[in-house]
Parts: structure tokens; C-alpha cells; sequence
């Protein structure tokens, strides 16, 4: 049973994923699709056109008297057709029928354009010729099978063998004349048509999956948790007002009919932390990202702001010393902060500044600027300042991006995990493994990723699980519910 089940699943994983390769390539599917039907209707167009006519011819034997010689006459016929099938796709009979029809055309062109048949167990010599035109079909095949009887009419009377009873005759009599075709019967339109867009269909799809084995980029959730095996933590939707200037978008917004998706989603995010986390334990969280430029100092201060609205205590520090932004996202001064407490020139109790809206948040910027951030991000003396400031108070630290600098390693190691922030835009799954492998260098824990910059429209929106926003007035959002539990 549960090999039969692993099958389904594995089944079920391969629709899904064909689904989503044609539901984001459909475009140029339907391009290369279109594009070679075009192609095979205007070589089709293109072709010179060709008519088929065919007539018939019935080897009959007369002069039989008795059934008896009927029987054996009837045998005779069929014999003759099969012989005479054969001597009609010979040169003579297209010489003569060259010359009869006054052809500008040599026999081997001839007898190229026409074929001979006959059904077995059947007397029947069906004579099927191919012209550019319909007349000149139905002139060569009946032309044919006249000059083909004339020829065997001329045999059998030269014969001085009698095979049959005493004055039979076995002759090529016409059965059905070759008919005037109204339409041709080459190039086939509609065969034509639908093989090009058979093969432009299956272009299109291995351009699709060509494309989807090669593209490196974050497109769904799915490319996290199956090539990673990392759960997302959060889906944080594209915000154009904030790509221009970070900042902060207060959870309780929400709470008065005017929230939106980037607050729902650092509510579900708050929910997905609550469940990974101890009971009780606050917990010292480093989010950082692989390269700069991915909005983990948004992402820090934003998530910060929403475990604060639910009356938790929160300290934000800005870990990055080398491009500090937490303090502009707040509004506060940037020093003094860490790289003054970690000095010793200042106690952090300090250097902590509170939050003007919540009490219950206090932010440690990043102080003055130091020549070497790493000399002085000691793992000892870091690990004890968390610790203090974990003992009463959930942590988040804004580390530095991974790949530049050995500092958001540093923190991560002194830590309890960290939180990646890939951006959908920019971030590729290789440079996503180099942070990772990072990270694992330091034995840091990575508690799992958040997608940034998700787009909430588009074929790509329900692959990260975006599904719109669902608030209204009078109704209770999905942050406030989640306010009652965790954070």
C-alpha cells in the first residue's frame, strides 16, 4: 500500500509541476504553437496541387457454356488480372499512352503518377493516376486501362494455348470510368495544418520545460521546500511604495479596515515563527540574505513591529555595521548603539531607544561605524549580550547579507537560527545553497526562508501560495485573529 501510495504521489508531483510549466509558459506555448501551424499552412499553400481519378477494368472470360467452364473461366479471369496488373506499370503501355494523349513527358515520369492495383481474390484492375489538374487525371487513367485492354486483347488472340473451354475469351472490359475530382487530393490542408501544430504544440512544451530545468530563479514555494528542504516561514508581496523607500507599515492599520497584504503577511509570518519556536523561550533570531539588496532590514523591522503589536517584548538590533538601515526605517538616531556597547564605551540599557507607538519595542542601532565589523563581532561577547537581552525580550537581529562578509555568520552562530530573505526578483537557488553552505559552516541554524517581492498578480502569484488579500470592514483579518495566540 504504500508503494502504491509513494506512485500516486509521485504522479500527482509530476501534474502539478506539468501544470505549472504550462500555466506560466502558455504565452509562448501558444507562440511557437501558432507560429508553426502558419508555417505548415503556408508551405501547404505553397505546394503545387495534385488530383487523383481512377478507373476500373473487369477481366471477365467470355464463351463459357456450362457452369462448370463458368467456374474454371472465373478462375482463368483472376489469374489474368494479377498478370495483367503486372504488364500495365510497364513502359510500353506509358509509350502509348504518351502518344495517345500527346504528353510533354517521358514514360518514367509517367509511370511515377500512376499505380496499378488488384484486390486480391477479385478480377478487378483498378488503374488510380495523379495530375496537376482534375481533367488530365481522369484522361490518363482511363487512357490507361483502354490502351491496357487493347494490349491484352492483342495477346489473347495471339495465344494458341487454350486454358479454358473451347471458344473462351478473356478480355479487359471497363467497369467504371475514372470521375472528375473536385478537389485535389495533394497537399492535404487539414493533415498538413494539424501535423504543424502537433509539432509546434510539442516545440512549445520542450521550450517550456527546457526553460524550466535552466531557469535558476525562485518561482514557487515549491522550489524551496523540494531542492532546498526548507520550509517557508513567510510570502511577503511586492509593495511598490516601499521598494521606493522602506519603511514601516504598522499592524494596526489592520485593526482599522485599512490593512494590507504586506501586513497579512508578516502576521501569518509572526504565526509560522510562534509554531517553531519553545513555549516560553524568546529566542534570538538573525535574518539576513544572501546578497544585498533583498529587504531583510524591511522585513527585520516590519516583523518586529507586528510580534510587538501583540504586547510581546521586542529588541531589533542592527547587526549590519557596515550599512546600517534599521535606525532610518525607525526614525531614531543610529547611535549610540551595538558597535558602542560592544566597545564598552556604553551599557546597553543605554543605547536601547524605544519605539514612540510601542512601548514594548526597543531598537539598538547600530552606533558609530567601525573599521572592522568582524574583529569586533567577538562570538563570546555577542552571545552575551543576546543572552541578556533574551532573557526578557524576543530578539531580532539585522545581520549583514551572507556572501560579502563573514559577519552574518558571526551572529547566526551566537543565534538560536536565522531567517533568509530571498527576493523572487533577483535571487537564484545557487545563490541561495552558497548561503546555506555558509551558514552550515558555522553550525547556524536556519529556521527557514522568506520569500520577498512575491508578485500578487500574474501566473506566478498562486505559486508562492499568494491567494489575495481577504479583509473587509466589520470583519476580523487574519493578523488580528492570529493576535490571540503566539506571535
Amino acid at each position: 500500500m504504500e508503494h502504491i501510495h509513494s506512485e500516486r504521489e509521485i504522479v500527482a508531483l509530476g501534474a502539478r509541476r506539468f501544470y505549472r510549466v504550462v500555466r506560466i509558459r502558455w504565452r509562448a506555448i501558444t507562440l511557437i504553437t501558432l507560429l508553426c501551424t502558419l508555417l505548415a499552412l503556408s508551405w501547404t499553400l505553397l505546394q503545387p496541387k495534385t488530383y487523383t481519378s481512377s478507373a476500373i477494368g473487369l477481366v471477365v472470360t467470355n464463351g463459357v457454356e456450362d457452369m462448370d467452364s463458368a467456374l474454371d473461366g472465373d478462375g482463368l479471369a483472376k489469374a489474368k488480372a494479377i498478370n495483367y496488373g503486372s504488364l500495365a506499370h510497364t513502359r510500353p503501355v506509358a509509350e502509348e499512352v504518351i502518344n495517345r494523349l500527346q504528353l510533354d513527358a517521358v514514360p518514367d515520369t509517367v509511370l511515377a503518377r500512376v499505380t496499378v492495383g488488384v484486390p486480391p481474390e477479385t478480377a478487378e484492375i483498378i488503374v488510380t493516376a495523379r495530375a496537376e489538374s482534375s481533367q488530365e487525371a481522369k484522361d490518363l487513367a482511363d487512357t490507361w486501362l483502354e490502351v491496357l485492354a487493347n494490349r491484352a486483347s492483342t495477346l489473347e488472340s495471339e495465344s494458341t494455348t487454350d486454358t479454358a473451354s473451347p471458344g473462351a475469351e478473356v478480355v479487359i472490359q471497363p467497369f467504371s470510368a475514372a470521375y472528375l475530382p473536385p478537389y485535389p487530393s495533394a497537399p492535404n490542408v487539414r493533415r498538413q495544418v494539424a501535423a504543424g501544430m502537433l509539432l509546434g504544440l510539442a516545440l512549445g512544451l520542450f521550450y517550456a520545460f527546457v526553460r524550466f530545468r535552466l531557469d535558476k530563479g525562485i518561482r514557487s514555494a515549491e522550489d524551496i521546500r523540494d531542492g532546498l528542504g526548507l520550509p517557508v516561514l513567510g510570502v511577503v508581496p511586492r509593495e511598490e511604495q516601499l521598494m521606493r523607500r522602506p519603511s514601516i507599515v504598522e499592524a494596526d492599520d489592520s485593526r482599522s479596515g485599512g490593512g494590507t497584504a504586506y501586513v497579512e503577511a508578516f502576521g501569518k509570518l509572526r504565526v509560522n515563527l510562534s509554531f517553531g519556536s519553545q513555549p516560553g523561550s524568546p529566542g534570538v533570531i538573525v535574518i539576513t540574505s544572501p546578497l544585498p539588496g533583498e529587504g531583510k532590514s524591511s522585513i527585520t523591522a516590519n516583523l518586529a513591529v507586528a510580534i510587538a503589536s501583540t504586547g510581546r517584548n521586542v529588541v531589533v538590533i542592527d547587526g549590519d555595521l557596515r550599512q546600517p538601515a534599521i535606525a532610518g526605517i525607525f526614525g531614531i538616531a543610529p547611535a549610540p548603539g551595538l558597535a558602542d556597547v560592544l566597545k564598552g564605551q556604553i551599557q546597553v540599557d543605554e543605547a536601547l531607544q524605544t519605539d514612540d507607538k510601542f512601548p514594548n519595542l526597543r531598537i539598538l542601532g547600530a552606533g558609530h561605524g567601525v573599521r572592522n565589523p568582524s574583529k569586533l563581532l567577538s562570538p563570546e561577547v555577542v552571545q552575551h549580550l543576546l543572552e541578556t537581552l533574551a532573557a526578557s525580550a524576543m530578539v531580532l537581529v539585522d545581520a549583514p547579507p551572507v556572501l560579502p562578509v563573514a559577519d552574518a555568520a558571526l551572529l547566526t552562530a551566537a543565534a538560536d537560527g536565522a531567517i533568509l530573505v530571498a527576493n523572487t526578483e533577483s535571487t537564484t537557488t545557487d545563490v541561495l545553497n552558497q548561503a546555506l553552505e555558509t551558514l552550515d559552516q558555522v553550525h547556524g541554524t536556519v529556521l527557514g526562508i522568506v520569500l520577498n517581492q512575491v508578485p500578487t498578480t500574474g501566473p506566478h502569484a498562486m505559486d508562492f501560495g499568494y491567494y489575495g488579500q481577504y479583509s473587509s470592514q466589520g470583519t476580523t483579518s487574519s493578523s488580528e485573529s492570529s493576535d490571540r495566540g503566539g506571535w
